[in-house]
């Protein structure tokens, strides 16, 4: 009993610290109090980059993705993982407005909050705004793409983990820019499906299938040609396609989990790590 006491006791403390290495923060935004979490490394330099990670459908922005956390640490650069508001009725869940179905009517502009709240931690911590990240799982992958369609100039790289491109973003925009982009998805995803979804089955809207996602954001880049490997495995098979020769060097890459589910694919690979390698390459020093 005393032995179950103690671990119970150090597992909390050890929560409470990790809880401690990010800090709440708030700012009012299109009259709403938008909630963000940031962690920061205690030595800073303007270099540092800012890296955005958003959480899917329903999720929250407080102790998201750990295992990241790890990244940021090891390599010395911000993360904000911020909170969606909870959309109208029916699902009334905490969501990004990407333009689902049962979000028309929503108002929320999820991407200018983004973007303002960018600006406003890059003059907080004296970071440079060229270095900024964006990345989101799921619901958060599909801001991905919505970014990536809008503004990829406010980027140097962006990461979409286990999510899709909505049909009516693939038909009404075009990229204004090229931007390095970076798919995570797995090939038995049955809630952001591999395929697509083109007749709305499920009710999330239509969507686009990843290779045609992926499709897109490699001929906006102009990449010229394919480098494709396996990686390590882990858990299950990686297929990874490295898309290259892209417009001043802004390639696009792949990552094929063969026979994955939803997820974000750290247990397929050592995720954060290879988050880092791609979008370092990027930054402005």
């Amino acid at each position: 009993m005393k032995k179950t006491v103690s671990v119970i006791v150090a597992l909390c403390l050890a929560l409470s610290v990790f809880a401690q290495e990010r800090v709440r923060g708030t700012m009012k935004f299109q009259g709403f109090e938008r909630e963000y979490y940031v962690y920061a490394p205690d030595s800073l330099d303007a270099a540092r980059p800012l890296v955005f990670v958003l959480h899917g459908h329903g999720g929250h922005g407080d102790n998201y993705f750990p295992e990241f956390l790890e990244t940021a640490k090891k390599h010395g650069f911000v993360i904000c993982t911020p909170q969606g508001l909870v959309e109208p009725a029916p699902k009334s869940k905490p969501a990004w407005n990407v333009g689902y179905p049962f979000q028309e009517g929503w108002k929320v502009d999820d991407c200018a909050f983004i973007l303002a709240l960018a600006k406003k931690l890059c003059k907080e911590y004296k970071l440079d705004s060229r270095n900024v990240v964006f990345s989101g799982m799921s619901n958060g992958g599909e801001m991905c793409y919505l970014m990536a369609h809008r503004y990829p100039q406010k980027f140097c790289a962006i990461i979409s983990l286990a999510g899709l491109n909505m049909e009516w973003i693939y038909r009404e925009m075009r990229p204004s820019a090229p931007v390095p982009f970076m798919e995570v998805h797995g090939t038995a995803d049955m809630t952001s499906k591999w395929n697509g979804d083109p007749e709305n089955k499920d009710g999330w809207g239509k969507y686009i299938a990843v290779p045609a996602a992926v499709g897109r954001m490699v001929d906006n880049n102009c990449c010229t040609h394919e480098i494709c490997d396996t990686l390590p495995v882990i858990r299950n098979m990686v297929i990874r396609h490295q898309y290259v020769g892209g417009t001043d060097g802004k390639d696009v890459a792949l990552y094929e989990i063969i026979g994955g589910k939803h997820s974000k694919g750290e247990k397929d690979l050592d995720l954060g790590e290879e988050m880092w390698n791609f979008f370092s390459r990027y930054l402005s020093y």
